[in-house]
């Protein structure tokens, strides 16, 4: 389900449960998000847990090509590639080695509803875990970017 990876994005397609706290050395406004959303240990905490809510939604398995990419493309695998894109594209140390968002999501006959419908659970995972409003609207930001390469019909 390539889905998740624009949700991770999009992304996504994801984060920040260990974040650094108050008073550290560094001032949270000159760390990465990377850094913000507590590292790969955050960033892989909030995307295990969103992509089990991808996999399981109804709405986004009523679209034939969503369910046929979740048997080529399992949830362990992406889970790898959506963690491994938030990791880079927030700035820590990955280099997301998967298909351009276009090429991933082609195949998929996104919606604009089934995109409104994973922002939502993007949302829950990333409320579940904490994290803070201004580092939700940074990833969403870096999610939103990706959308017109996603969404292919309304």
């Amino acid at each position: 389900m390539k889905l998740v990876q624009s949700a991770v994005l999009a992304a996504a397609f994801t984060l920040g449960l260990c974040f650094v706290p108050p008073g550290s050395a560094q001032p949270a406004a000159q760390k990465s998000l990377y850094e913000r959303l507590g590292g790969l240990k955050g960033i892989t905490m909030v995307v295990d847990d969103f992509i089990n809510r991808l996999v399981a939604n109804k709405t986004l398995n009523k679209n034939p090509a969503i369910d046929a990419g979740r048997k080529s493309s399992p949830a362990p695998y992406l889970k790898f590639q959506v963690a491994q894109l938030v990791c880079e594209t927030t700035g820590g140390p990955c280099k997301y080695t998967g298909k351009s968002m276009k090429d991933s999501h082609a195949h998929l006959n996104i919606s604009e509803k089934e995109w409104d419908v994973m922002a939502k659970e993007f949302k829950k995972s990333l409320d579940k875990f904490k994290v803070p409003a201004d580092e939700q609207k940074e990833l969403f930001d870096i999610v939103g970017k990706t959308k017109a390469d996603i969404v292919v019909r309304k």
